[in-house]
């Protein structure tokens, strides 16, 4: 099933009234899977129970939170891994930057490379 897309307009960023205009292609989400449809879909393909899937998703959101908080990156194998990055404010010499200089944090995922393999197999179907 191809990933479709639509197309949207955009200015060029920082140039007031959004300077030259241009048409770009943009995914359409179709839909979501969640974690009671993910969890359906493990249990038919597997002898493990519904309930015993829930617990071990719920269990590994729990062990990959308390690790990030560690600081350590969390290798999830053929899936991929995540880790913390941070944005700080720039300060003049190394010695005046610490914690309060430090304005955000965000979870980065990497897929591995055998998720990152379906990207160049991909077919797309403009939506109008």
């Amino acid at each position: 099933m191809p990933i479709k897309f639509k197309v949207i307009e955009r200015g060029q960023p920082g140039v007031p009234g959004g300077g030259e205009k241009k048409y770009y292609a943009s995914a359409n989400v179709n839909g979501e899977l969640t974690l009671a449809g993910f969890t359906k879909a493990i249990e038919k393909i597997s002898t493990v129970s519904g309930a015993d899937i829930r617990a071990v998703l719920y269990a590994m959101v729990d062990v990959m939170k308390d690790s990030l908080a560690e600081g350590k990156a969390v290798r999830l194998g053929d899936i991929g891994s995540l880790r913390i990055n941070i944005s700080s404010n720039g300060m003049p010499t190394a010695e005046e930057v610490n914690a309060s200089c430090i304005k955000s944090s965000k979870v980065i995922f990497t897929p591995s490379k055998d998720l990152k393999s379906i990207l160049s197999t991909l077919e797309y179907k403009k939506i109008d």
